[in-house]
């Protein structure tokens, strides 16, 4: 078993003669009105792009929670769109936005509405450049449908995407069959970061990353690096050991205490 190590984490310094946008541009695609932590979601995985080093994120979301996005994380652009939800009608304004940014974040705070569903699988077959695909999205997508992503489920996620995908649970061979360019980020005790090539594991972390929002800072780590034109595989692991690793000095400072809105904060104590 091959173990991911800090030397994951270093990267070229950044050259001078640079401007804004140099190191990427993200947009995200979620949030839910009808969801109370969407906005928090979707905040918390902006913020957490912006601390990898990405330069821009952007948030397209349902207008009353990029609303709510704007005034938790001032530093994220916000694209309102109509309706309490998103749905398969702002497929085309969503495409036309992706056109201007490098890598792609769908699902935080989404909902899992059928036309947000159906919205997400659309998405995800039809954005080539990079993106990682998350949270509730997952159970919309088909592996052997979606290329060049990141997908980011936990234990449960998981079997449903198989399930979706037609792949049996155990049959690591059937799934290496249908990666094709996609890496996924299976979270757990340990971490497993998979592509159809190989197979590496992330001991980073601890059972107090169990809360809510954890997950949406890892997939805004791992879109932010991707921003960035680091390869989808090396991205991953780059976002599993940082997230990990930021929860591990928080149980040191806080304990049982710390919550995701403080990975999102502490990133710089781990990741300068």
């Amino acid at each position: 078993m091959k173990y991911i190590t800090s030397s994951i984490l270093r990267t070229k310094q950044r050259r001078k003669d640079v401007h804004k946008g140099f190191f990427g541009k993200t947009l995200l695609v979620g949030g839910n009105e009808s969801l109370v932590g969407a906005p928090a979601m979707a905040a918390m995985a902006a913020e957490s792009i912006l601390r990898s080093g990405s330069d821009l994120v952007a948030v397209a979301a349902p207008a009353k929670t990029a609303w709510a996005v704007n005034c938790i994380s001032p530093d994220t652009i916000t694209y309102k769109l109509n309706g309490k939800h998103l749905t398969t009608g702002h497929y085309a304004r969503i495409m036309k936005l992706a056109e201007d940014f490098d890598a792609v974040l769908i699902g935080p705070g989404m909902g899992r509405q059928r036309s947000t569903l159906a919205l997400a699988r659309k998405l995800a077959k039809s954005i080539d450049k990079p993106k990682v695909i998350d949270a509730d999205a997952l159970k919309a997508v088909r592996i052997q449908e979606v290329s060049n992503a990141i997908l980011t489920p936990h234990q449960k996620e998981f079997e449903i995407m198989l399930r979706n995908s037609r792949i049996k649970k155990d049959d690591m061979d059937g799934l290496r069959k249908k990666m094709g360019s996609n890496v996924i980020l299976l979270k757990g005790t340990v971490d497993r970061i998979i592509s159809k090539q190989k197979v590496v594991y992330n001991k980073t972390g601890n059972s107090v990353m169990t809360k809510a929002g954890t997950g949406d800072v890892l997939a805004g780590l791992c879109a932010g690096f991707a921003a960035q034109g680091i390869d989808l595989f090396r991205s991953a692991c780059m976002g599993a050991y940082l997230n990990g690793k930021v929860g591990d000095y928080l149980l040191k400072k806080k304990g049982r205490t710390f919550i995701a809105s403080d990975l999102v904060k502490n990133i710089d104590k781990v990741y300068r």
